[in-house]
């Protein structure tokens, strides 16, 4: 059941993240050698200052605004992180990249010849900025493509963990528009034990490519701050989420150990209103 499944995601995200050499993870590109400050776009300026990590919000409040760092001088590339064993993208087992349907915004059901379910839980937009590394930061990668997937509210991954196998809910692929965004509607992963909860990446330089399930040019994480997880972790069907969060921080999880400055989304709304999680990804 469920468990085992949470065990067995543990040790394969462990075992793949300390296989990753940690300057290869962690590397960093100066590309400014100025004092101008270039702001993260998809950051709003209403947004809190306080890191999500650290500042947990009021047990009574379900409307909470959390943002990331952005006190860095520099562009750099996004940290490349391990996509898991649950990748779907064909490195390991079923490639969901290459089914009709795949390319959509809307990841919370299932597409195709699958089992047709929905993936429950309370609503999360995930809205991601593609920008060139190169230039800065400063211009965003029209016509990349993001492939984006995580669990759902059990923790499970559609297509691998038991019970899910026949569903290829929360999946998708989106191409990014003339100012580097894609966004996909979806739902708030659970935190199963072991790993902070997080959402997985890969960007891709063209649709194309994407569909293809060729040419990765980035893999990466974004963690959810801990303020909003505490919050949509009280509503129902979360409960066992609660109990692995307590057990876990930022500072200890295996793949954000590290540094997540740049991996922190922004998120923003409510439990009744759904969340907004925002991100800039420098490739």
């Amino acid at each position: 059941m469920h468990g085992h499944h949470d065990d067995e995601v543990h040790e394969h995200d462990r075992g793949l993240s300390h296989d990753l050499p940690l300057l290869a993870r962690r590397r960093m590109i100066r590309l400014m050698a100025g004092a101008s400050l270039v702001p993260l776009l998809g950051c709003s300026a209403k947004d809190d200052t306080a890191t999500g990590g650290s500042s947990p919000s009021s047990p009574s409040s379900d409307s909470s605004t959390s943002s990331s760092a952005t006190s860095s001088t520099e562009c750099s590339t996004i940290p490349n992180e391990t996509a898991g064993p649950y990748p779907g993208d064909g490195s390991n087992g079923v490639n969901v990249l290459k089914e009709s349907g795949v390319v959509r915004s809307d990841i919370t059901s299932s597409f195709g010849d699958s089992a047709g379910g929905t993936a429950e839980g309370v609503p999360l937009t995930v809205t991601l900025t593609v920008v060139d590394a190169a230039s800065g930061c400063g211009t965003p990668k029209q016509g990349a493509a993001v492939y984006l997937w995580h669990c759902d509210r059990d923790g499970n991954y559609s297509l691998y963990s038991e019970g899910v196998t026949d569903e290829n809910y929360l999946r998708g692929v989106q191409e990014t528009d003339d100012t580097g965004r894609v966004t996909f509607q979806s739902i708030f992963p659970a935190c199963y034990p072991g790993r902070w909860p997080h959402i997985h990446f890969e960007v891709y330089g063209s649709l194309a490519d994407a569909t293809a399930a060729t040419a990765i040019t980035n893999t990466s994480q974004l963690a959810l701050p801990k303020d909003i997880c505490d919050t949509v972790y009280a509503t129902d069907g979360y409960s066992q989420s609660v109990r692995n969060l307590g057990q876990l921080s930022l500072e200890t999880d295996n793949i954000f150990s590290d540094g997540y400055d740049q991996q922190l989304a922004t998120v923003t709304g409510s439990v009744e209103r759904g969340y907004t999680a925002t991100l800039t990804v420098p490739v």
